[in-house]
Formats: C-alpha cells, structure tokens, sequence
C-alpha cells in the first residue's frame, strides 16, 4: 500500500481530554496513589482515604483483599483493613488488580479488541515490566503502572472515535500497525494520546515518556529505558498471545533493546516465570482469562 500523508488531527486536544475524564475513575486514581506513594511523609491513612473516594473501586478493592494472592481470609470488611494488611509494599498491585477489573466489559471496537484481551494484555504487561525492573534495577513501581497503563492512548482513541464519520475500524489487512492506521485516521497516534492524558494528570514524567517512546519507532527512543523495559515487557506479552493484533510489529526481542536495557535472554527465563503465577492469581482473582 502507497504510503499517504497523514492528516492533521481529527480530534483537537480538549476532546481527548474530555474523553479520558470520562474513563473510569481508577485511572485517575492511580495517578493520586502514586504521588502519595512517592511522599516519604504519606501514611496508609490518607491511602485508605483516597481509595474510599470511589465506592465501586473500593468494594473491588476489599474483594480483592480477601483473596489468597494477597494474603487473605475472607476477613477483611474495609479499605482501612485491606491497606493495613497489604501495606506500602503492594498496594499498588492491589489496586492495579481492581483496576484491571473495571475494563471487563470495556470493548474496543475500532480495534477490534475484546474486553478480556484487553484486561489480559494491561495485567500481563504490568506484571512482566515489573518482573524485568527488578532484573534491571529500575523502580518496579513505576514499571506496573507504565505497564498497566499503555493501553491508554488506545482507550482513549476508541471512545473519542465512536459516531465519528470519518473513524473506520482497523483492518490487519489494510494496515501494517495501529500507529500507521491512527496516523491516517485520527492524525495522531496512541502513544502520543496517551503521554498527553498521563502529563495532564500529573503522572512523572518518567512514566508518560516512557509510554509515548514505547514502540522504540525512533533510534532516539532507545535512550529512554522505561520505554525499552516496556517494549520488553510487551515482547513477552506477544510470545504469550497477550498482543494487540494491531502491535505486532513493535515486539520483537532483538540484541539492541536487550542491549539498551542491560539484560539478555536468558534472563527473561525467571521473568516469564514470575510473570506467568502472578498473572495466573490475578485472572483466578478476577474469575476468567
């Protein structure tokens, strides 16, 4: 297919915006608990109250508590409770999880992306990028939420794209990737869209960056290591069947991203086997793959 010359953006930078206020509230909570958890002065307090802003996610939230992945009984009746037990050290995975969980019924039908797909891909890639932290030293922290929340720009594109007359579904036939048909659809792509959203809410910058540079599509990219470690993390995520068909493209394990990123093949051994039990809880928690 003749390459043809982008259009200017469809949609103009308020409506995105407007679009990813009208996601569900646990990405914009997200955004809150890591800038809580990066205070040295924050306490599981005002944790258990930020989580308490948001009724449905805090029932996900005692749910989840109780289950075995998490250490629990059945006991735990509160948010206060499921903080106090889970502690500092992984209730950004608990709440991750119950994230995660809101986007079952969450089709993407431009992209022909299927609700379970989609929470699979987003706990998957969490969970591998920060596997692959841990063997690279990098903050396996920011590593879950940048793995948890690639996706976003792809969410945010879907909906913005619904009833628009000039927004035809993606076709693997037609299109080589996502970022080619959203460059001539959309006039942007979603890796873009998504650092835009994650800047506006005060996510670090670290993470937006890594997000928009992901796909490593430019030599410059690879100087960014949250991008490599993701693009990493997605590669794992592609041996698996836990791609976006339309992404395929971006995920091939070669000597120069393991090479940018310190790590070898070998070392994606442990991390695939990391990666597979905690994803394997996860889905068990969530009831489905």
């Amino acid at each position: 297919m003749s390459a043809v010359p982008a259009p200017s953006s469809i949609f103009p930078r308020e409506k995105l915006l407007q679009v990813a206020r009208a996601l569900p509230a646990d990405l914009r909570v997200l955004a809150s608990l890591g800038e809580l958890l990066q205070d040295p002065n924050s306490d599981l307090d005002q944790v258990a109250d930020l989580l308490r802003r948001d009724v449905a996610m805090a029932a996900r939230i005692v749910r989840i508590s109780n289950s075995p992945l998490f250490g629990g009984s059945g006991a735990i009746a509160s948010v206060e409770q499921a903080v106090n037990r889970v502690g500092f050290g992984e209730i950004l995975k608990l709440v991750g999880t119950a994230t995660a969980a809101r986007f079952t019924e969450s089709a993407l039908d431009h992209y022909g992306i299927g609700a379970h797909r989609l929470r699979a891909n987003m706990l998957y890639g969490a969970l591998a990028a920060e596997s692959l932290a841990r063997q690279t030293g990098a903050d396996p922290r920011i590593a879950y939420t940048a793995g948890l929340l690639r996706p976003l720009g792809i969410m945010v594109l879907d909906r913005a794209s619904r009833g628009h007359p000039a927004a035809e579904a993606f076709s693997a036939a037609a299109w080589p990737s996502y970022s080619a048909w959203e460059g001539q659809m959309f006039g942007v792509d979603n890796c873009e869209v998504a650092a835009l959203i994650l800047g506006e809410w005060r996510f670090p910058a670290e993470l937006s960056e890594g997000i928009r540079a992901h796909y490593l599509a430019r030599p410059d990219d690879f100087g960014t290591p949250l991008a490599v470690l993701l693009n990493l993390a997605n590669g794992l995520s592609h041996r698996v069947s836990r791609s976006f068909a339309g992404e395929a493209c971006w995920w091939e394990i070669t000597p120069a991203k393991l090479e940018a990123a310190g790590l070898t093949e070998d070392d994606f051994g442990p991390a695939v086997v990391e990666t597979e039990r905690a994803f394997a809880h996860a889905v068990a928690i969530l009831g489905g793959s």
